[in-house]
């Protein structure tokens, strides 16, 4: 099976350019493919990664797999698939945000290796002479054909201030310059970015350069309808910082029983075979894929090590086996529960199991709060130290949250 195959069946192919050329060339050349990212962020989130993980599949099959920054363009910022302007960050800012985005893709690509590169289109964005800009590129975009794309559409019932609207001039002119530089053949984006790639293809024809292709991911929901990577807390992040390794598991771990097969082959390099035969397991024996699958992703974005105490840290407290130690946990002072104590409620806005100490009252009163197996009724309950067990306070929070205490 050849590598575009395998990304079909897998489910990465949303849309893309002249397939039938594109698949013999996938399948038969070895060309340089590129994926961009603005660092608005210093984490991707799950929902960023599904391009990343077909880059990968590529990257695998010996293609060049160019990583793009946007230490340019991620200070306009995409207007593609959002309903106002983002927030202006400072260069700084943009700079850290690299860093991070730079450390989490190691997972996926050995950048040193030949064919695994890190650009930034900073290099040839940032010094650009405007009117040259306009003169030399500009002239080949039709504000008509712009505004027919979805994304701009959307975006001019809301207002789009002119700064975003020059945005797919610079991505067209970021595929010129890695095709100049790399000989980069295809890029590959989310489904919102199809007018922004096939606008750059097009500026390469214009500029005289060679064929080029574009193909885009499905932008994945889960089959509840909820939005890829959002939690009750809000997205689930690569960032350890942002999501602990127990929790990014746990997120994988509670999908549903739909998901759990197409989730596989989008979110592991777990063999089809394999996927397909873990994805369709009905009854109680899903929960076994679902583990799986937690445990493949969490390894692949945080290492085997964070998975191990993941998995451990599950089995204790759903299985009674598996070290407690490996749950998320925290310092309390003695002294914050000598005396009168400390309010659960303050706990659980603390540890982040609720959003505010208001949102922790009315989940207690709710019963959906325990404290080393004690149901919590009283929405102002203090804790002291005759509540501590082993020195520790388990907070529980639903059926599936856990945060642990230590006293010292």
């Amino acid at each position: 099976m050849g590598v575009f195959e395998v990304l079909r069946e897998r489910g990465f192919i949303s849309q893309c350019t002249d397939e039938e050329a594109l698949k013999d060339l996938l399948n038969n050349g070895k060309i340089a493919i590129y994926l961009g990212v603005d660092p608005t962020s210093s984490s991707l989130h799950i929902g960023h990664t599904v391009p990343f993980y077909a880059l990968s599949h590529l990257y695998r099959a010996r293609h060049t797999a160019i990583n793009l920054m946007g230490g340019g363009t991620g200070r306009i910022g995409d207007p593609s698939g959002k309903t106002k302007m983002r927030k202006m960050l400072t260069y700084e800012e943009i700079d850290r945000n690299i860093l991070g985005i730079k450390s989490q893709l190691s997972g996926f690509f050995d950048f040193s290796s030949e064919n695994a590169i890190i650009a930034n289109n900073a290099d040839w964005l940032a010094d650009l002479n405007y009117i040259d800009f306009l003169r030399d590129i500009g002239r080949h975009f039709s504000v008509n054909k712009m505004l027919s794309f979805e994304a701009y559409k959307k975006r001019m019932e809301t207002g789009l201030s002119f700064l975003e609207f020059n945005y797919q001039l610079l991505q067209s002119y970021d595929y010129y310059m890695l095709n100049q530089k790399y000989d980069c053949r295809l890029q590959i984006g989310g489904d919102d970015q199809w007018g922004n790639i096939v606008a750059g293809i097009d500026l390469i024809r214009r500029m005289g350069g060679p064929q080029c292709y574009g193909l885009t991911c499905p932008l994945i929901t889960s089959s509840d309808g909820k939005k890829m990577g959002k939690s009750e807390k809000g997205a689930v992040f690569l960032s350890a910082d942002l999501t602990s390794p127990y929790e990014f598991f746990q997120y994988w771990r509670n999908v549903d029983d739909r998901d759990v097969e197409r989730f596989l082959l989008l979110f592991t390099f777990l063999s089809t075979e394999e996927c397909h035969s873990l994805g369709r397991v009905r009854g109680a024996g899903i929960n076994k894929s679902k583990e799986r699958l937690a445990y493949e992703v969490t390894r692949q974005i945080h290492g085997e090590e964070e998975a191990e105490k993941a998995l451990s840290a599950a089995h204790a407290l759903f299985a009674g086996s598996g070290n407690l130690n490996d749950i998320p946990q925290d310092i309390i002072a003695v002294a914050e529960l000598q005396d009168s104590g400390i309010e659960v409620a303050e706990l659980l806005s603390r540890c982040k199991l609720c959003k505010s100490k208001s949102d922790a009252r009315r989940m207690i009163t709710q019963g959906a709060v325990s404290v080393n197996d004690q149901k919590i009724s009283d929405e102002k309950a203090m804790l002291t130290m005759s509540d501590l067990r082993d020195n520790s306070l388990l907070l529980k929070m639903g059926k599936k949250k856990y945060f642990r205490f230590m006293a010292e």
